[in-house]
């Protein structure tokens, strides 16, 4: 086999294939003996098939079959023996015949690009840090007490105020018209915690219950409600119930209803230290795991392959097409996703993944079995059952796969890390939780 690399623009490279039309054919007749004694025609025998009518059913896919085999290998080998490493799928086409013992073949294809990192010394790179505070524990225990909260009936002639809980009917209507969602009978709210807009909240306070109201309400441009969105409507509330909050004093019962072990107020509140430590221990990774990866994709130097970007513009699109799915939309499959508007992302997604394997591979920061071990552990260690958690993540190849890619990430942002110079910078509990 003559093999013949040629540059043509970048990262595209062609390389000429040629092979022997004896091998192709001998091929061909040897998968149709071996298909002769299974097919099954009318008149014959298992196994008694004339090759003749075999070849002639059959002939036509089984040389397609057979060309595309051996030219795939033909250009495995031919990659190997020329230490090309192949980005996606080559485009293969055959050349016009000139030889009757020959055939030659035109591969067209991309290879992976060199990854050239700058000098990160001098690169400063924001680091954040946050610590776990006693605000934030009786913010926590807030919450809590939310969740064990019960409701008392108020006296008929009391006024709802914030903190209530209303049971009321209402109805909407524009241009006095009714619309969808905008009617309901005992739907019930707690005045204050933002479940409905504030108008219609504000409307609520101070009835008492049997009074009814009406008001006018005007719908926020960015509305979920699509036919409502930056529309005014006329709202009829009628109160018909109204229940005070009381909520649940922080003492040993409150801890043992949350199914704390020590059924104790410090214990509740060392549980709660426990579980926000570990929620701000994994906030700060993530964002300076993405600070360290942004750093060092900003000073790498590369060309991307097409073929990969194409992948990943596909793979967008068929994941919007999904989304749209799952929205109900009809003929989602078929719906118009133009590329462009996925393409500054998927290319953001190929370079950060090029870069990334680069060093990977440069500096040997493979996950090692004991890290990966180490990382699923600490997973579950937050569930009851860790090691339960634990036989459910090494159950499934793709689990532990992602597990691997994280380990992967951190083992590269350490060594970002390593190289740059680190801007240390202290942020609050509440900023920390409130960063997407």
């Amino acid at each position: 086999m003559a093999v013949t690399v040629e540059t043509l623009e970048k990262l595209e490279r062609k390389i000429t294939l040629t092979l022997p039309t004896s091998v192709i054919q001998n091929e061909v007749n040897t998968r149709l003996k071996r298909l002769a004694r299974q097919v099954k025609v009318d008149g014959f025998r298992p196994g008694k098939v004339p090759m003749n009518i075999v070849a002639q059913r059959y002939g036509y896919s089984v040389h397609y079959e057979v060309m595309n085999d051996k030219v795939g290998e033909a250009f495995n080998v031919a990659a190997i023996e020329a230490k090309l490493r192949v980005a996606g799928q080559p485009r293969i086409s055959e050349k016009e015949q000139t030889s009757e013992t020959e055939m030659a073949f035109d591969a067209i294809f991309e290879v992976y690009p060199e990854v050239v990192i700058q000098d990160l010394s001098q690169v400063e790179v924001e680091t954040l840090q946050a610590q776990v505070t006693e605000e934030a524990i009786d913010k926590t225990v807030e919450i809590l007490r939310k969740q064990k909260r019960t409701f008392a009936q108020r006296a008929m002639d009391a006024a709802a105020a914030k903190d209530d809980r209303v049971t009321v009917d209402f109805i909407g209507k524009i241009d006095g018209e009714p619309f969808d969602g905008g009617r309901a009978e005992d739907f019930q709210f707690v005045v204050g915690e933002g479940q409905m807009l504030k108008e219609f909240e504000e409307a609520v306070v101070g009835m008492k219950v049997g009074e009814s109201k009406t008001f006018p309400l005007n719908f926020p441009e960015d509305y979920q409600g699509r036919e409502v969105a930056g529309k005014t409507a006329d709202f009829m509330v009628t109160l018909k119930k109204l229940e005070a909050t009381h909520l649940p004093e922080v003492t040993n019962d409150l801890a043992k209803s949350l199914g704390v072990a020590d059924a104790s107020v410090e214990a509740l509140r060392a549980d709660i230290r426990k579980n926000l430590e570990r929620e701000v221990k994994y906030r700060l990774l993530g964002r300076n795991k993405q600070a360290a990866l942004d750093a060092l994709v900003a000073h790498a130097e590369l060309d991307l392959p097409n073929s990969i970007v194409q992948s990943e513009l596909d793979r967008m699109a068929q994941g919007a097409r999904e989304e749209l799915k799952q929205r109900g939309i009809k003929d989602a499959d078929k719906a118009p996703i133009p590329e462009e508007v996925f393409r500054p992302q998927a290319e953001r997604r190929v370079r950060m993944g090029l870069v990334v394997s680069e060093v990977v591979r440069m500096h040997n920061l493979q996950a090692t079995p004991d890290q990966i071990k180490a990382h699923v552990e600490e997973l579950a260690a937050s569930y009851e059952k860790p090691a339960e958690v634990i036989r459910w993540y090494y159950s499934d190849n793709r689990r532990m796969a992602e597990v691997e890619a994280i380990v992967i990430e951190n083992n590269v942002t350490n060594y970002v890390l390593s190289l740059v110079k680190p801007k240390v910078k202290e942020v609050s509990f509440d900023e920390l939780m409130s960063q997407a």
